[in-house]
């Protein structure tokens, strides 16, 4: 599995626990209003998620860009900022 589509992955799952229906959801949906409406507490959330996991820091003045992200772009997004990390040190 690709860095790219593990990160989906978890993305999708992430935002299932969260009570988002996005399982088949195409990846051209935006996160915010013009599509799943992802309210800020459950960015908040998805982000600090994303940290414990990957240990990718998105700052809070960054949620707002990201509301504005579709799937893929927030995917994209979350995987360039792991390129730099070495293959295999993917924190668990």
């Amino acid at each position: 599995m690709s860095t790219k589509e593990e990160v989906r992955a978890f993305v999708i799952d992430a935002l299932v626990g969260l009570q988002y229906a996005t399982k088949d959801v195409p990846g051209d949906t935006q996160l915010g209003p013009a599509g799943l409406d992802l309210e800020s507490l459950s960015m908040a959330e998805l982000t600090v998620q994303l940290e414990d996991r990957f240990g990718v820091k998105i700052d809070e003045d960054e949620i707002e860009q990201v509301s504005l992200m579709t799937i893929d772009e927030f995917v994209a997004d979350v995987a360039g900022r792991l390129e730099p990390v070495a293959e295999g040190s993917v924190r668990e």
